[in-house]
């Protein structure tokens, strides 16, 4: 056995996969098509649920399952108004994992997943948090810093992991995420007591992949720098930070959010409504990019590893790529 397979093995064994390399659940990109060649090539391809109604999950799932022999997850937004009927979906397909994100998941949900036999990952992005997730009985921890891409909280990835996996790396598994791009960085997390890396930039410009040829294109063209993190403008709006390369799409969300702000003064909406409307804005945005190739007005969602995004690629040379990168590092480290 490798030095990796070994560092990996909690994690491989968790997900029944060859790498403990998780794919990002990126809307509109982590479909079908992406998850099921991450999975084939011997990664772990997850469905991103996002603002998807259980009709469209439930083909997306038996869509998937045509294309591929190997398992993938479904990652859920805890806030999706039809959560449990998503979870039943999971379940009538014999789903393995699911993936929760976007919050503390609401009470009886881990029980609904985990009634069915399936493994659950939360994010956490505190210890703290991480300690109540372990405590309620989940099956594996998702750690994800700043440098992400999409919608990221206030801390980095090497921070969070310095915090985290000395804590709870020994309880369960957990997968590190946020600006990884190459396999030195995995290696460096794996020997950290990491059980594996969760990557979305990365594939984004994977030949299997559906986004947009100019979607691709901005990735390629793009350096670290460009990847910056959204502004809140309103105190009473709490809005999640988003990450993606600057466009007229960045100005535009700025507006979109003094549009909700007023709705809320007028009592015409309540916060939960309020942010829906803000989740509905990316979502809606985040589609004009990477399906009809608008990189101008939609949203170009990307993490600060873009930079290591130079041209377009198989899934599986993306993989052995990664892997062969992380086991010369791990060598060279003895």
């Amino acid at each position: 056995m490798s030095k990796l397979n070994e560092l990996m093995a909690r994690g491989t064994e968790l997900l029944g996969s060859d790498y403990a390399i998780l794919c990002g659940a990126m809307s509109w990109v982590s479909e079908r098509h992406l998850v099921s060649a991450i999975s084939n090539a011997g990664g772990f391809g997850v469905i991103a649920c996002g603002a998807m109604t259980p009709e469209l999950l439930d083909a997306e799932i038996a869509a998937t399952r045509t294309l591929t022999k190997r398992g993938f997850g479904v990652n859920l937004i805890t806030m999706h108004p039809q959560l449990f009927d998503l979870i039943a979906v999971c379940t009538s397909h014999g789903v393995g994992h699911v993936v929760l994100a976007g919050g503390l998941p609401p009470k009886g949900s881990l029980e609904a997943i985990k009634a069915s036999g399936a493994k659950v990952i939360c994010f956490t992005p505190t210890l703290a948090l991480g300690k109540k997730l372990v405590r309620s009985g989940v099956d594996a921890l998702v750690i994800e810093g700043m440098e992400a891409g999409g919608h990221i909280g206030p801390v980095s990835t090497s921070v969070l992991a310095q915090e985290i996996l000395p804590e709870l790396a020994g309880e369960v598994p957990i997968f590190v995420a946020g600006g990884i791009g190459r396999g030195e960085a995995i290696a460096g997390y794996l020997e950290m007591g990491a059980s594996g890396v969760q990557l979305g930039t990365r594939f984004v410009c994977a030949t299997e992949s559906i986004a947009h040829p100019a979607f691709k294109k901005a990735f390629i063209r793009a350096s670290a720098r460009d990847a910056i993190a959204s502004v809140q403008i309103d105190p009473r709006l709490p809005v999640i930070p988003v990450r993606a390369l600057k466009n007229a799409g960045t100005e535009a969300f700025t507006a979109k959010q003094r549009e909700v702000a007023n709705l809320l003064d007028a009592g015409t909406v309540d916060m939960p409504a309020a942010q829906l409307e803000i989740e509905h804005y990316w979502a809606g945005a985040l589609r004009r990019a990477v399906i009809d190739g608008d990189v101008e007005n939609g949203s170009l969602m990307a993490g600060q590893s873009v930079g290591m995004v130079t041209g377009e690629e198989s899934v599986a040379e993306i993989i052995a790529s990664l892997a062969r990168q992380a086991e010369a590092a791990l060598q060279t480290r003895g």
